[in-house]
């Protein structure tokens, strides 16, 4: 697992506290994927009722707050295939 990778589990698991209600996939260009589910965030690469891609710069900036995550998709910085309330509810535990 890629130190990004690592880092990223870490910093979701900090904003998403109790994990989350469904299973989403954050796949990051280049790097690898992060799978989010009730027992939250882990390296993995799993089916997932939602899955979210974007580059390393646009997925740090999400983590960070200076990128919003709404934004993003309508820039087309972050793509979104699945369930699009499952990702807006990831949205506003990133915001």
């Amino acid at each position: 697992m890629s130190d990004v990778i690592s880092a990223a589990v870490e910093a979701l698991n900090g904003k998403l506290g109790g994990g989350f209600s469904g299973v989403a996939k954050f796949v990051i260009e280049g790097e690898g994927a992060i799978m989010v589910d009730g027992a939250g965030a882990r390296a993995g690469d799993e089916e997932a009722d939602v899955t979210l891609t974007a580059s390393l710069d646009t997925f740090r900036g999400m983590l960070e707050g200076d990128v919003n995550p709404t934004a993003a998709f309508m820039t087309g910085k972050l793509t979104v295939d699945g369930n699009m309330g499952l990702a807006m509810q990831l949205g506003s535990a990133l915001a």
